[in-house]
C-alpha cells in the first residue's frame, strides 16, 4: 500500500548549506525549548507538559514518570508502526531536559534565548542537548503524515546533569511494560559523529577530621588540609600512571583512563591548624581498569595517616562517601542500531567518547544504544554555549535519513 502524499519534503542526501538559522526545519522548536529554565536544581514539568501538548496535538499519548517530589518527570512517548505495534522492533530517540546553572558565567546574551550570531546559534542546551530534541519531534508531522514501518519512540529524562538519575524510572516503566525497541539513539553532541562506547565513571567524596590549634603550635594540632592534598597528591601520581604506563583505546578522544579531583575545601583561617577538609574526586575509566581497586589503594594510602593522627586525638578520622557510579558501554559496531546510524551518518565512521551519558543505562536495559547529536561536548556547560548552523543542518539530514531508513518498505 502506497504512503499518502507529505506535505513535507526529505532533503537531498548532501547536507545543505544553511544561511539563516530560521531556514531550519527546527527553528522554532528550538527557540521554544531552549526559553524553558530547566536547570537541574529546579522544575522541569513547564517543558515536560509543552512536549506532552504537542505531541498530543498529533495524537500521540505520552507517559510521565515523575520524581518522589512529582516536580520533575520523565516523559515516554511512542509513534506505532502502519500495523499499530507500539512495543517491539522500534527505534528510542533519546535525550535530557536538564540543563547546567548559568549562575556567575560571562554570557554575553541572554541564556535562556536562542540569539543568532553569524554561522551559530547561543543559548543555554543549543549543544547539551536541546538541539537534538527539537530536531527530532520537528519530525513528528512526517512520521504521522507517512506509514512507519517500525515505531518510533520519545523518551525525555530529567535529571541528568547530576548523575543521570531520572532515565532509571522511565528505564524501568518501559521494560515493565514490554517494550521491546531495536536500539536507541541518545543526541549527546559527538559533532553528529557516531559514538558507539562511552567511558564508565565512579565518583567519591573524602572527608578528613582533624584537630584544631594554634599555628603556632602545630605538633599539638592534626593538620586536616596537608593530609586531604597528601591524598590528593597521591590520587595526581594515579592519572599519572594511567596516563604514561596503563592501557590505552586509541578509538577514545584521550585513551586511557583518567583520574581528578574537582572540589577541596577546608580550613577557616591562616593562623589555625585545620580540622576539617572534604575534597571530590572521580576515575573515569576504561574497561581494563577497575575503579574499585583504584578507590581501594586510595583508601589503603589514606590509611597510612590515621596512626598519626590518632597519636594526636582519637576523635580524627578519614572517611570516604561514594557519590555516583556510570557503567561504561560499548555497543558493537556491527549491531543493527549501530549500521542504522552508519546509513543515517552517511558511514563517516563512529568513535568513543570520554564523557558519560544514559546511553549505557539504555545499553545494560538490553536496549543496544548509540550516540549521535549535533555540537561538540567542548562546547557545552560554558557561557555564551554554542552550536554551529551546519551541525544542526547535519542532524536535520541525519533525521532524513532515518526517516527513509523508517519508511524504507512504503
Amino acid at each position: 500500500m502506497n504512503a499518502p502524499a507529505s506535505p513535507l519534503h526529505l532533503r537531498p542526501d548532501a547536507t545543505p548549506a544553511v544561511a539563516r538559522f530560521a531556514d531550519l526545519r527546527a527553528a522554532e522548536l528550538i527557540r521554544t525549548l531552549v526559553a524553558f529554565d530547566t536547570t537541574s536544581r529546579d522544575s522541569n514539568l513547564a517543558l515536560i507538559h509543552w512536549v506532552r501538548d504537542y505531541l498530543a496535538g498529533f495524537g500521540i499519548a505520552s507517559t510521565l514518570t515523575f520524581d518522589d517530589t512529582r516536580n520533575k518527570a520523565n516523559l515516554f512517548a511512542t509513534l506505532p508502526d502502519r500495523h499499530g505495534n507500539s512495543t517491539t522492533n522500534g527505534i528510542v530517540l533519546s535525550g535530557h531536559t536538564d540543563v547546567v546553572p548559568v549562575d556567575g558565567q560571562p554570557w554575553d546574551t541572554p541564556p535562556f534565548t536562542v540569539t543568532e550570531a553569524g554561522d551559530r546559534i547561543h543559548g543555554r542546551g543549543v549543544t547539551d542537548m536541546k538541539s537534538y530534541l527539537a530536531s527530532a519531534l520537528a519530525c513528528v508531522p512526517l512520521w504521522k503524515a507517512r506509514q512507519l514501518e517500525r515505531p518510533v519512540h520519545f523518551a525525555l529524562s530529567y535529571d541528568e546533569e547530576v548523575g543521570c538519575i531520572g532515565v532509571h524510572r522511565l528505564i524501568d516503566d518501559v521494560v515493565a511494560r514490554g517494550i521491546r525497541p531495536t536500539g536507541c539513539i541518545v543526541g549527546e553532541p559527538t559533532g553528529m559523529q557516531l559514538v558507539v562506547a562511552h567511558k564508565g565513571k565512579m565518583s567519591w567524596r573524602c572527608r578528613v577530621r582533624g584537630h584544631e590549634a594554634h599555628s603556632s603550635l602545630t605538633p599539638l594540632g592534626v593538620n586536616a588540609v596537608q593530609i586531604a592534598c597528601e591524598i590528593v597528591a597521591y590520587i595526581a601520581q594515579r592519572a599519572r600512571d594511567f596516563r604514561d604506563h596503563g592501557g590505552k583505546d586509541g578509538a577514545y578522544d584521550v585513551p586511557y583512563t583518567t583520574a581528578h579531583v574537582g572540589v577541596i575545601r577546608g580550613g577557616t583561617a591562616l593562623n589555625i591548624v585545620p580540622r576539617d577538609c572534604m575534597f571530590e574526586f572521580e576515575l573515569r575509566h576504561l574497561p581494563v581498569d577497575d575503579p574499585l581497586r583504584f578507590f581501594a589503594d586510595v583508601n589503603a594510602h589514606a590509611e597510612r595517616f590515621l596512626p598519626a593522627m590518632h597519636a594526636v586525638t582519637p576523635d580524627a578520622y578519614i572517611e570516604f562517601d561514594h557519590l555516583s557510579t556510570l557503567p561504561g558501554f560499548d555497543t558493537h559496531d556491527h549491531s543493527e542500531i549501530a549500521q542504522i546510524g552508519h546509513a543515517c551518518n552517511h558511514g563517516d565512521g563512529s568513535g568513543k567518547v570520554s564523557f558519560g551519558t544514559e546511553a549505557s543505562l539504555f545499553h545494560n536495559a538490553s536496549i543496544p544504544t548509540v550516540i549521535c547529536g549535533p555540537g561538540h561536548i567542548a562546547q557545552a556547560h560554558q557561557p555564551n554555549e554554542w552550536c554551529e548552523l551546519s551541525q544542526l543542518a547535519r542532524c536535520e539530514a541525519f533525521f532524513d535519513r532515518l526517516t527513509r531508513t523508517l519508511t524504507a518498505a512504503t
